[in-house]
């Protein structure tokens, strides 16, 4: 009778799991051999495995190649403007805390017009997944310089060569306060990709998930041709990402706590090699919800809809 059961809710969870075309929506119109194409496919695959309804979910964005990636992802959506997706999010978040919220930007989106919000927004620590698709270039504008791109690069706005040093976000980001999940894979690590943005989907707070990917058209032999002779080293831990032994052709893995802080600011001051995986983990950081909505109760959607409207009828003529 219990092997019954057994099949029977075995059954039930394959039937009730979305397939990856609930994701889909209008046809992705990307660049042959971008690789926004692999990040969507591994959102995708990740919503799915967690049979996560499309209702549930809202995708935000600001402006960038990267950031046309709600219209192809059959959930709500919001593409805001430039620099602005983390602000758009945290009111998401607020108005509407049953749902969950993804952010897509790119490098110059988040670093660069966008970089007051992105600081403040791992002090706040939204729970939301926060992808960052940096390709070291502002593309859709063709080919200008980010915080990101190399030292030496010539782009349309550095003719003569970037004069300055590449940010290092990552290490930025560890040294926010309040910060609580932060994370590097890249889009040539397909299985690696998937297996952080489920760990980034199952943290409760902000993840921060920073994906390095080249541009085909503008930066075609960044990181060292798309990951061919790009130095890395995966960061191993039982409790962090896994690391499938395939992948160790690409680098070596080394052991890191990434619940030490001091470990981590370490490795993410590191460049060369990159360091892949989990870099920082704390899930005991409060949520910017929990602390808003943890000092007093919440109204129910009718109170809330009846004070909205009390509101709005000071202002109707």
């Amino acid at each position: 009778m219990s092997n019954i059961i057994e099949d029977c809710l075995e059954e039930t969870c394959a039937i009730s799991a979305h397939p990856i075309s609930d994701y889909e929506s209008e046809l992705p119109r990307w660049c042959k051999g971008c690789g926004d194409f692999g990040v969507l496919t591994s959102l995708q695959r990740v919503l799915g495995k967690n049979n996560v309804d499309p209702e549930n979910v809202v995708a935000v964005s600001g402006i960038g190649c990267s950031s046309r990636l709600p219209h192809y992802l059959n959930t709500y959506g919001f593409h805001g403007i430039h620099g602005r997706a983390l602000p758009i999010a945290t009111g998401v978040r607020i108005a509407r805390p049953e749902l969950k919220v993804i952010v897509t930007m790119g490098d110059g989106d988040c670093f660069s017009i966008g970089g007051n919000h992105w600081l403040h927004a791992i002090r706040y620590n939204i729970n939301a997944v926060v992808l960052v698709l940096d390709n070291e270039v502002y593309a859709l504008t063709k080919m200008q310089v980010s915080p990101t791109t190399p030292g030496g690069w010539q782009t349309n706005t550095t003719p003569r060569g970037n004069e300055l040093r590449p940010m290092n976000p990552v290490s930025a980001v560890v040294g926010m306060t309040n910060v609580s999940f932060v994370a590097q894979t890249a889009t040539w690590l397909p299985a690696h990709l998937d297996e952080t943005m489920e760990k980034a989907w199952e943290h409760k707070g902000l993840s921060f998930v920073r994906i390095l990917q080249r541009c085909p058209v503008f930066m075609p032999t960044a990181f060292g041709d798309g990951g061919a002779n790009f130095p890395i080293v995966f960061l191993e831990n039982e409790n962090g990402i896994p690391i499938n032994p395939v992948l160790l052709k690409r680098g070596p893995s080394q052991p890191h706590d990434h619940g030490n802080i001091n470990e981590a600011q370490r490795v993410a001051a590191t460049v060369d090699p990159a360091p892949m995986g989990l870099i920082y983990h704390n899930p005991d950081i409060p949520t910017y919800e929990e602390a808003r909505f943890g000092r007093r109760s919440r109204p129910d959607h009718e109170t809330f809809v009846r004070r909205l409207d009390e509101v709005m009828d000071r202002y109707a003529v």
